[in-house]
Formats: structure tokens, C-alpha cells, sequence
């Protein structure tokens, strides 16, 4: 019933991809100017149930840096779990960001080594209520990511999943071209 209320275009991520590792980081860097990443952990890096980094996650996030990147994980999880995750892989984090509230993302802005411009941020998350919604509401460009595993997801992201799947239907019937372009019908497959 809220997605009824909200805005429909904040919930309309700049491109979908089925994992994280599906993005083109070298265009959005080079030909876009992206240069700072405000990425979800939970269902975008890694499912509910692990506490490691893996080996291919560690490689993935010292590329981007190589890159140029600077990293922040901005996670809705508790402190305790998500700082574990940013030391293993060596970046700062925003945990308890209380996402799609505006504040965990400007928080993790201040924890950048320099000042950007909005159109130089990009967060990559797995959730529409939360991370595409506060991102744009925010300013800030968002690629949404299939989840990873969902039969580990609590219930509040169930919950969350199930508006989400009332506010796909939306998009759908308003903006059909674009809810085609971003591949959005495949979201659950």
C-alpha cells in the first residue's frame, strides 16, 4: 500500500545486473566519472549466512581500488558484523545506515578521503526499498543486483522484497520502456 504513496521514478535504478561482478566498472569510472562506491553487503557481496570474505571478493575490491575507486560499505546491518566484513576486505564502513533514511549515506560520504560531486557516487545494492529508493532520494546514481541467496533473508527483507515486488508492477505500467531496458522481468529468475 505505501508504494502507492512514494514517487515512483526513485525506484528506477540506472541499470540491473545479475551480480555485482556483471558491471562495468572500467566505462563507469572512465566514461562517466564515477569514483566513489557506496556498496550493500548483505545479498549484494555476500548472502546473510557467510562472515568471510572470499578469496574472488578480496580480488574483485582491490581491482577497483587499482582502479581509482574509493569504497564504503553502507550496510543496515549491525556494526559487529559488517566492520568484521569492511577489515577483511580493507574499507571503510556505514553500518546501521538505516537505509532508505538519508543519513546512512551522507554518513558514508564523510568517510571518503576527499569531496565528490552527487554525480560521482554510485551504490550498488540489492534492494529496491532500501537501496535504490534512499540512494535516489539522495541524489546519487544506484545499479541494483539480483540477491544472492534470499532463503537466508530475515523477515523484515522479505517483507521488503514482497513491496518491491508491488512497486515492479508499477514501474511496469508507467515507464514499460524503461522496465524493459533494465531486463527488470528477470529480477526473481
Amino acid at each position: 500500500m505505501i508504494q502507492f504513496f512514494l514517487r515512483t521514478k526513485l525506484f528506477i535504478p540506472r541499470g540491473h545486473y545479475a551480480t555485482i561482478y556483471d558491471i562495468d566498472f572500467q566505462t563507469l569510472y572512465h566514461n562517466i566519472g564515477k569514483r566513489v562506491l557506496l556498496i550493500d553487503l548483505d545479498n549484494t557481496l555476500i548472502p546473510y549466512d557467510e562472515i568471510k570474505a572470499s578469496p574472488k571478493q578480496k580480488t574483485f575490491i582491490k581491482k577497483l581500488k587499482t582502479m581509482g575507486y574509493e569504497i564504503v560499505l553502507i550496510s543496515n546491518n549491525r556494526t559487529y558484523r559488517v566492520k568484521h566484513y569492511a577489515d577483511d576486505l580493507g574499507v571503510r564502513y556505514v553500518a546501521n545506515a538505516k537505509k532508505p533514511l538519508k543519513s546512512g549515506f551522507k554518513k558514508a560520504m564523510r568517510h571518503t578521503d576527499s569531496y565528490y560531486q552527487k554525480g560521482e557516487m554510485l551504490v550498488i545494492g540489492d534492494q529496491l526499498m532500501t537501496d535504490v529508493y534512499g540512494a535516489r532520494r539522495c541524489g546519487y546514481d544506484v545499479i541494483l543486483v539480483k540477491p544472492i541467496r534470499q532463503k537466508t533473508e530475515k523477515w523484515y527483507t522479505r517483507l521488503n522484497r514482497w513491496l518491491e515486488q508491488k512497486m515492479l508492477k508499477k514501474i511496469k505500467r508507467k515507464y514499460p520502456d524503461i522496465y524493459e531496458a533494465l531486463k527488470l522481468d528477470t529480477r526473481y529468475e
